[in-house]
């Protein structure tokens, strides 16, 4: 009873072990690789699947998922040979599982080491400053030159992204001070720009005050002189006007006498003023100046007019 007891135990651990061999769940994005007998004979993909105990084994295991490798820092020589350490980040994936297991015995490993070994090289053909600049194409060429190396072992190389370049302490400083010259010298010129700028502007500031002064004064000058020669023909052709109602006025009834009188009149007030003026006493050397002054102005005046008349019956 017991001997059937121990054989039925024994047959069950059997059947699970055997149900164990037998039937395998891959999961997703991963990918199994079988070996019968010690050769290769198929891949799996996720699912489940049964395999033949103790013939088939599952000898690798495969992510389908983008990996990232972590590219330890290196030292490399740029083309003016300064030492520069230089770590990055590596993106790949297996897009094929045999090739990743017969291909080479550890591809994260190789990868990583062969962009350590194609960043020194594209380091090595540029200039310490470009360096900062061209991250990007460097980043392209190692991206490239890794995949073509990978492709046999079932990789794809996806990314390589630069993290950190790190120049040595003393160019670190002289970098420093260039960086502080370029900022110092962009500020001075930027400040003489400035006040040149200022100059510029006072400048033409003042220009344009002495042309608005300069337009006011000429406007004014000429607005005097038009005032000016206004007033002159006014006056003239009041006194013309005046002249003419004064001749037209001697030839009417009684004109002559009131002519005479205003005259009359007229150097007695002068007489007058100058007698003011003066400390010593001014009399007439004879009583008839008056009547003689009047006299000789009324005669010059009937000269004037036969004369007006002769022009016109002259013409």
């Amino acid at each position: 009873m017991e001997f059937t007891l121990v054989l039925g135990g024994a047959l069950a651990v059997l059947v699970v072990v055997v149900f164990l061999k037998t039937a395998r769940i891959v999961p997703q994005r991963q990918q199994f690789v079988i070996e019968r007998l010690g050769k290769y004979a198929k891949s799996l993909d996720a699912g489940f699947h049964l395999l033949i105990p103790f013939v088939d084994v599952v000898a690798y295991r495969h992510t389908l998922k983008e990996q990232t490798i972590d590219v330890p820092p290196q030292s490399c020589i740029t083309k003016d040979n300064i030492s520069v350490a230089i770590d990055g980040v590596l993106y790949m994936q297996v897009s094929d599982a045999r090739a990743a297991s017969y291909g080479i015995q550890n591809y994260a490993y190789a990868t990583s080491q062969l962009a350590q070994t194609t960043l020194r090289s594209e380091i090595g053909k540029i200039e310490l400053d470009r360096t900062f600049k061209e991250r990007e194409t460097i980043n392209s060429q190692v991206v490239a030159a890794v995949d073509r190396a990978a492709e046999p072992w079932g990789v794809k190389i996806l990314r390589y992204e630069i993290k950190d370049i790190v120049p040595p302490a003393s160019v670190k400083d002289a970098l420093e001070k260039q960086m502080r010259a370029e900022r110092e010298r962009r500020a001075v010129v930027a400040t003489s720009e400035g006040e040149r700028q200022a100059r510029i502007n006072v400048s033409e500031g003042e220009r344009q005050e002495a042309i608005n002064l300069s337009e006011a004064e000429k406007t004014r000058q000429i607005n005097e002189a038009e005032g000016r020669a206004q007033e002159i023909k006014l006056v003239a052709q009041a006194t013309a006007q005046g002249l003419r109602d004064v001749a037209a006025a001697l030839v009417e009834r009684g004109g002559r006498e009131a002519v005479n009188l205003r005259v009359a009149e007229q150097w007695v007030k002068e007489f007058g003023k100058l007698a003011k003026t003066n400390n010593t006493m001014i009399v007439p050397a004879q009583l008839g100046d008056v009547a003689t002054m009047v006299s000789a102005v009324m005669g010059t005046m009937g000269n004037i007019r036969a004369d007006r008349s002769d022009d016109q019956n002259d013409s």
